[in-house]
């Protein structure tokens, strides 16, 4: 995956979530766990596009 693909998803995830807390009236707390959400979810997308998720499943403990 191009390095631009990349960086364009975080962007526009990052400009969804900043709206959605922007115009959006909700909670503090709801708010709070939907950008901890989205976080935790771009992240884990970001360890499988570079291959680091995917080569921690042949890993024994």
């Amino acid at each position: 995956m191009p390095i631009l693909t990349i960086f364009i998803v975080i962007i526009v995830v990052g400009v969804l979530l900043w709206l959605v807390n922007t115009y959006i009236p909700m909670d503090r707390k709801i708010k709070n766990i939907l950008n901890a959400v989205v976080v935790i979810i771009l992240v884990i997308w970001l360890l499988k596009v570079f291959g680091i998720l995917g080569s921690l499943g042949s890993v024994r403990v």
